[in-house]
């Protein structure tokens, strides 16, 4: 980027050339949605809607590259902190397990 320059840059994934998948918006709208507010990232359902998120995007990514096993290794290691929040929840509060579960849509 030039020193004259006064336009506002993107930052860009140097793989493929496309945008940031999860900007700063994107996460406040998980939490807002999901969390207790849009600054709440710590609640169990706030981060387990994260990963979601971020775990479908990993999921479309390896459709197209399948021999990616970084991103492989990173997938299942998410899906797993997924799991180990979920079963948390499960421990902690019954209702609420039940709830983000039935609210992201995901099977067990």
């Amino acid at each position: 980027m030039h020193a004259d320059s006064k336009e506002l840059s993107i930052h860009k994934n140097h793989l493929n050339n496309i945008g940031m998948y999860l900007t700063k918006e994107t996460k406040e709208e998980i939490f807002a949605k999901h969390g207790k507010g849009k600054k709440d990232s710590g609640s169990a359902e706030g981060q387990i809607a994260l990963f979601t998120h971020r775990i479908t995007h990993l999921t479309e990514h390896l459709k197209n590259n399948r021999k990616d096993y970084n991103t492989e290794r990173s997938l299942v290691k998410l899906v797993g902190k997924r799991r180990d929040l979920l079963d948390y929840l499960k421990k902690k509060d019954i209702m609420r397990y039940r709830a983000i579960v039935k609210e992201l849509g995901l099977r067990k």
